[in-house]
């Protein structure tokens, strides 16, 4: 796992330019619905074959917004105050939404198991966000991820293969992304 970490970024750092177009053709082509479901089929193979448990770097780079519900669930459940559960281990963010003081966060283990992992925030229980509704809503995100997430990565690269064997795809776009 640490192999494939050590080269993600640079490998979508790469593919940056290429997946960002192709992922604006995409969402060009007003057909949410089936683009909803040929991703959220390759999120499910992808996770058929992915473990979250052997990386966890989502957890290691980046952090969840914690929404006024998480807050209350995530401290309820560790006998806290909302207040302490903030100053503990929260701050407010430029936009003004919760998130962590530091990364990596302070409830993942050496063994990358989340110990607030039943009650976690809805953000974390989300990620890499390709199983949701209104897929083409999230291509800024989903590009952004592809640095941090091999499943959000190899999503990209296996829908750019979908769609290369897609005609109507092909036809509609009448332009390369590469």
């Amino acid at each position: 796992m640490e192999e494939i970490l050590n080269s993600l970024k640079q490998k979508a750092h790469e593919k940056q330019k290429e997946n960002k177009k192709f992922l604006a053709v995409l969402s060009r082509q007003n057909k949410q619905k089936k683009v909803d479901e040929v991703i959220h089929e390759i999120h499910d193979e992808t996770f058929d074959n992915i473990d979250c448990m052997e990386c966890g770097n989502c957890c290691k780079t980046t952090g969840p917004l914690f929404t006024d519900k998480d807050v209350s669930r995530i401290a309820g459940k560790l006998k806290m105050k909302d207040v302490d559960f903030i100053s503990t281990y929260l701050r407010v963010d430029e936009d003004n939404d919760y998130v962590l003081q530091e990364v990596p966060c302070a409830f993942l283990g050496e063994d990358n198991f989340c110990s607030i992992y039943d009650f976690r925030p809805k953000a974390c229980r989300e990620f890499p966000h390709t199983d949701v509704p209104k897929q083409s809503q999230l291509f800024d995100l989903l590009l952004k991820n592809t640095y941090e997430c091999p499943a959000a990565y190899k999503i990209v690269e296996e829908m750019k293969k979908h769609y290369e064997n897609d005609k109507a795809f092909k036809k509609d776009t009448r332009e390369k992304y590469r």
